[in-house]
């Protein structure tokens, strides 16, 4: 039996990186991988533990055939590397740092992915941007904005997305999403 891919989807700001790694370990313990997205940014702009590379090398890379998933957003190019195919074929559960943009292309070459969305209450995302001083007031209120699209859908389309709360402790966040992983196996899988 193939694995599943865990496909996380959040605003900015809303903890992927921080759960991602929180769960990194006993994700692991679970025979569950977590792939770094390549992404057109550079290394100095913080962030997540990504592969940065130019727009020139994306765009090979992209032609070769190296990305399973690839899309574009906030100006940068972004790519989850093909060897997630291989995991999936072995069995493995693979977990992406995904975008809900491109959450239908992803369910097409995966149907069986299971789509996580990421959830933050507005203040808490408020005061987590005006920490990290990366965006001006006018881009903190755009995606306080979009958050507040984030929230308002329960689905896309046909597929169900279920949610997970990073407004607390993120603690509470990664036994949450590992409490979601084992409620949603297939009845056959351990």
């Amino acid at each position: 039996m193939g694995g599943r891919l865990i496909y996380l989807m959040g605003p900015s700001g809303s903890g992927k990186d921080s759960l991602i790694e929180a769960a990194r370990e006993p994700l692991r313990a679970r025979h569950c991988e977590v792939i770094r997205r390549v992404i057109t940014r550079s290394a100095q702009s913080g962030g997540e533990d990504a592969i940065e590379v130019s727009r020139e090398e994306f765009e090979r890379r992209r032609a070769k055939g190296d990305f399973a998933l690839s899309w574009q957003a906030n100006g940068l190019n972004y790519g989850i590397p093909v060897r997630i195919d291989q995991w999936l074929a072995d069995g493995r559960d693979v977990l992406v740092n995904g975008s809900r943009g491109h959450l239908a292309e992803a369910q097409q070459r995966y149907p069986s992915l299971l789509p996580v969305l990421l959830t933050v209450k507005n203040e808490v995302l408020r005061e987590r941007l005006l920490r990290r001083q990366r965006e001006n007031p006018a881009e903190i209120e755009a995606r306080l904005r979009r958050n507040a699209l984030f929230s308002a859908d329960d689905s896309i389309g046909e597929m169900q997305i279920h949610r997970l709360d990073n407004s607390g402790d993120l603690a509470g966040t990664v036994a949450n999403l590992l409490k979601l992983l084992s409620l949603s196996a297939k009845p056959d899988r351990t």
